[in-house]
């Protein structure tokens, strides 16, 4: 009872490279081409790069690196708060006035008529 695996096999292909048949593509048709999608630019280092030009440390390049976009997420989520109390703020301002439009008395009504009149005369 042998317990070794069997020795690997060795095949040319047409270009005239050898390879093993455990690795060989079933139908193989040649050099694959591999078509690579680039969805995203790599970031712009050009800042650094003319900071490091300049005479500036390779510290502060490095903390303008890593600070940077830290410092930009920071701001965005502080406008997102702002915007959305902004927002809160409307649409509470919007409810209180519904309440206070529904619920008026015909004396406040009167009193809005006069106030608009009394603007017409001026």
């Amino acid at each position: 009872m042998n317990h070794l695996p069997e020795p690997a096999r060795v095949v040319q292909l047409p270009d005239g490279r050898h390879i093993y048949a455990e690795t060989l593509p079933h139908p193989y048709t040649g050099p694959q081409i591999v078509h690579q999608h680039i969805h995203q630019a790599p970031p712009d280092r050009t800042v650094q790069r003319i900071a490091l030009g300049s005479g500036v440390g390779a510290g502060a390049v490095a903390a303008g690196v890593y600070f940077g976009p830290l410092l930009i997420a920071a701001l965005t989520a502080i406008a997102a708060n702002l915007a959305f109390l902004a927002f809160l703020a409307l649409v509470l301002g919007w409810c209180v006035h519904t309440v206070v439009k529904s619920v008026g008395s015909p004396d406040g009504t009167q009193a809005v008529k006069n106030v608009r009149k009394a603007r017409r005369r001026r």
